[in-house]
């Protein structure tokens, strides 16, 4: 009899909870919502258990230690109340699912997350989780091979920017994947600090710092992202044999691209568009192949300086950028190859033999914009009759012109980029708060505290 009675009281607690005895396996437990009951389930759970959180509030932090799974199925919360981390996890193959997690605590040393991934949480998934308000979002701290995907992040926005933690933080956890999150507000989206073999795809990051902040992380990819209106979209830096593919950088304030001294990456396929003051930024960077990207509507379409002339730039579009090309020096540097160069929107040159290349070269710079950019005052004499001579002289006489980039075989025709709809409608909606309002943070250079 007392086993048919605990049997009743058992199906009673699942229906309760709003879970059919059939959803039930073993190893399964539904784990009420009332005080104590996750810390006690935690610490009676047994190697591959499922924890089935009941709707509602549970109480964090919480430790796991063990190869379990933690399954809210969309409905319950764990809330640390304002200390720590809200899950702690600190063995391997361990599971978060389908939960809310709020309420970490505010410190920086150290950091507190709504999700901190430690060095033993080798093999973690961090899946379909809504992770509201904490400090850090995703701390993935030294844990190898760990996948965070599909889940929504939402930072606090009660700080400066600066000040504020980063949605996913990877620090040293060669393999992880970070894809096809929803990351906004906060400081930056992805962090990325002294790893390497790491994925980074199809994530959305908005209202943000940097999209994608990239540090010392080395043989990694950065494939697929979105970056809308944030103040930078994707910096990456001091890492080397990196791919940036097919990522798409949208009304970001001050640069959609930088690779400062990143070397030997595969740049291709990106779109940047919408008003950033550059496009793309190259400082001391070297061997990096950019090739069949878009760069459109920007003050600068590409700056670069500090000796990175040793990269290959061909495929390329630059289109209705006021300064397509800002480069100071003395070297001609040819951007094609193999007979193909780049689309320059501002080149009135034909392509008579339909080859799909014009049938002139095209050099974006001469020594006006030279000598506007180390003196800017003399802008105000660019109507002046002796500067257009100057400038017509140059046009018809090339031997007068000064060192700078030259393509030989532009292109007649400039790549195409697809823009998905619905990014497309959240790039149009977007408003950002450093373009339509005065906030603190506009007086801070986004690069100066990364």
């Amino acid at each position: 009899m007392r086993w048919r009675l605990r049997f009743l009281l058992a199906v009673l607690a699942v229906v309760l909870a709003g879970v059919s005895p059939a959803a039930l396996r073993a190893g399964q437990q539904i784990v009420p919502a009332t005080p104590g009951a996750l810390a006690d389930a935690i610490a009676g759970a047994a190697p591959g258990d499922v924890l089935i959180l009941a709707p509602g509030r549970h109480d964090g932090p919480v430790i796991l230690e063990q190869p379990i799974t933690l399954d809210g199925r969309g409905e319950a919360v764990i809330d640390a109340g304002g200390t720590g981390s809200v899950v702690t996890v600190a063995g391997p193959d361990i599971t978060l699912r389908g939960l809310e997690l709020r309420g970490s605590g505010s410190t920086h040393e150290p950091i507190d997350a709504g999700v901190k991934l430690d060095r033993g949480a080798t093999g973690a998934l961090v899946e379909g989780n809504r992770l509201i308000e904490n400090l850090v979002g995703v701390h993935v701290f030294g844990a190898a091979d760990s996948l965070v995907r599909d889940n929504v992040i939402i930072g606090r926005r009660d700080h400066r920017m600066n000040d504020r933690g980063n949605g996913i933080y990877v620090w040293n956890a060669p393999g992880t994947v970070i894809e096809r999150n929803d990351i906004r507000y906060g400081r930056d989206g992805i962090f990325a600090n002294a790893s390497r073999r790491n994925v980074f795809r199809d994530n959305i990051m908005r209202d943000l710092r940097f999209a994608v902040h990239y540090m010392y992380t080395h043989q990694s990819d950065v494939t697929g992202n979105v970056s809308i209106g944030n103040h930078l979209g994707f910096a990456l830096m001091f890492s080397d044999r990196i791919t940036v593919r097919d990522n798409l950088s949208l009304r970001d304030r001050s640069h959609g691209l930088m690779l400062n001294y990143a070397n030997n990456a595969d740049v291709a396929g990106n779109l940047v568009r919408g008003g950033a003051e550059k496009c793309t930024f190259i400082y001391n960077a070297h061997r990096n192949l950019i090739v069949g990207n878009r760069f459109e509507g920007c003050d600068i379409g590409i700056h670069f300086t500090a000796g990175s002339e040793r990269n290959l730039l061909t495929g390329n579009a630059f289109i209705g950028n006021r300064t397509q090309v800002k480069y100071v020096g003395t070297r001609d540097i040819e951007w094609s190859a193999e007979g193909r160069g780049n689309y320059w929107s501002d080149h009135p040159a034909f392509d008579l033999d339909g080859d799909g290349i014009a049938d002139s070269a095209f050099r974006p710079n001469d020594l006006m914009d030279h000598i506007l950019w180390s003196q800017p005052a003399a802008g105000l004499l660019m109507g002046a009759p002796a500067v257009q001579l100057i400038r017509w002289a140059q046009a018809h006489f090339p031997a007068t012109l000064p060192g700078g980039v030259i393509d030989s075989f532009p292109l007649a025709h400039p790549v195409v980029i697809d823009v998905p709809q619905d990014i497309a409608a959240m790039e149009a909606e977007a408003r950002p708060a450093w373009q339509y309002e005065r906030t603190e943070d506009d007086a801070s250079d986004a690069l100066t505290s990364h």
